[in-house]
């Protein structure tokens, strides 16, 4: 059976759902086809229901801070509540994503898509020809060369643990085995995180890593640097990590071992040589208006597509916009490369935007650096935070901020203040005019630049 669509969508999260909202509003017929639930990484698997763990941990980190400083008694994490309170967010969203397109008249379909030729896509036993086809398969984690992978753990499987294991290894240092290291050390597992660089996190202010490592350090996490995971081993007691540091061969004894050593464009199953389109590990070649180089008939959006974009959520959206521009009006709408902040979720948080130290001394001639310790300003001491700091970089020509960094449990607020100024060229004698209200974070804007 075969059946014909204006526009079919792979792909049921931020990528590619605006697409097919705009494009069916407009009198297309649309198709939108996942192979998980319906709903997409970030509301199911990621941004969301990690941030419900992070809220958590926030209120059990602030209890221990504090305590002793006007809060008295113990504060533990319960997994199996935790867990319960999570789903409450998850637990309706592909239902209810599923009715929604249902009733604004989109077909949905479930199941494992693939390229049978440029225009037409199998789907178990259906054959679905689309005028346009867009690609928002997300992303999905790197596979790794290490022997025993199948023994590895997802971070989609940990969101689900029901029970928290009482040792855990992360292999990799990125956003996924910071954050869920910190939840997991708070709610009271043992942590090793094994990282085959010499530095984690490498896409943030380096000296703000390093004070969260050692932070992570004092909070209990065992951080091992230079260390490559060579094998994982099943045992009767659970699993054995063996990993060469240096010279050294080194083995951890543990309950499970988590996979966050990065993700690349979920691409392996579609069959993309069928249809003539081009991809590398990047993800799919697009031109500027997000359409293969390959194959006219397909679009991609998100963290498949091989933009220059980061992978979040809110790229992901704005890129699925273009599409729908450039679908219904022609091409017309080139990708706009716009600021964007970005955080790990750890505590103290992490957050960056712009440039960062060392890529303004490769591309700036005049620039100062503001790094301050805010350990003791009001907005933290007030808390009893351990650790914050503050870096800002000023293009002194044109008297702009053109990167900021910030380590506190604030800074994934006072980051977008910054990204805006970034986006609008506010200049930073303007910036000090702002009266923001006090005392709040933003309130110490005038004094970081």
């Amino acid at each position: 059976m075969e059946k014909e669509y204006d526009l079919i969508v792979i792909g049921s999260g931020t990528g590619g759902s605006v697409a097919a909202s705009k494009c069916n509003q407009a009198g297309w017929k649309v198709a939108m086809i996942d192979e998980l639930p319906f709903g997409g990484t970030c509301a199911l698997r990621g941004c969301d229901p990690k941030k419900v763990l992070v809220g958590v941990s926030e209120y059990l980190d602030g209890a221990q801070r504090l305590n002793g400083h006007g809060i008295n008694g113990e504060v533990t994490i319960n997994w199996s509540d935790l867990m319960q309170f999570k789903k409450t967010f998850t637990a309706s969203v592909p239902e209810m994503k599923e009715k929604g397109l249902n009733d604004q008249g989109i077909d949905t379909y479930h199941g494992r898509a693939k390229f049978i030729d440029e225009d037409k896509l199998q789907l178990n036993d259906t054959t679905l020809k689309g005028n346009y086809i867009l690609i928002a398969t997300g992303a999905s984690p790197a596979k790794l060369p290490i022997d025993g992978s199948e023994h590895l753990t997802y971070s989609d499987d940990f969101l689900e643990l029901e029970q928290l294991p009482n040792h855990i290894v992360f292999v990799g240092g990125g956003y996924i085995s910071f954050e869920f290291a910190h939840i997991a050390t708070r709610a009271g597992a043992k942590v090793q995180l094994l990282h085959r660089g010499d530095q984690p996190l490498k896409a943030f202010d380096s000296d703000l890593v390093n004070k969260l490592v050692d932070y992570s350090e004092e909070l209990g996490i065992d951080i091992q640097l230079k260390t490559e995971v060579k094998e994982i081993r099943k045992t009767n007691n659970g699993y054995l990590v063996v990993a060469k540091q240096g010279n050294k061969t080194l083995e951890f004894e543990t309950d499970m071992v988590v996979h966050g050593a990065g993700r690349t464009p979920n691409i392996d199953s579609l069959n993309l040589d069928k249809a003539g389109i081009t991809a590398s590990n990047k993800g799919i070649e697009v031109n500027e208006f997000l359409q293969s180089t390959s194959n006219p008939k397909i679009y991609a959006a998100g963290d498949v597509a091989a933009t220059n974009g980061k992978a979040l959520t809110p790229v992901a959206g704005t890129e699925s916009h273009t599409v729908s521009s450039n679908l219904r009006k022609g091409n017309h709408r080139s990708i706009e490369e716009q600021v964007m902040p970005t955080n790990v979720f750890t505590l103290p948080k992490l957050a960056s935007v712009g440039l960062t130290e060392e890529e303004a001394s490769t591309k700036v001639s005049n620039y100062t650096v503001n790094a301050i310790d805010t350990t003791n300003w009001f907005t933290y001491k007030r808390t009893n935070q351990p650790v914050t700091f503050a870096k800002v970089i000023i293009d002194q020509e044109n008297d702009k901020v053109i990167g900021a960094h910030f380590l506190s449990n604030e800074a994934d607020e006072l980051i977008n203040h910054f990204a805006t100024a970034i986006q609008f060229n506010l200049a930073t004698k303007d910036l000090k005019k702002m009266l923001f209200a006090y005392p709040t974070v933003a309130s110490d804007i005038a004094h970081l630049i």
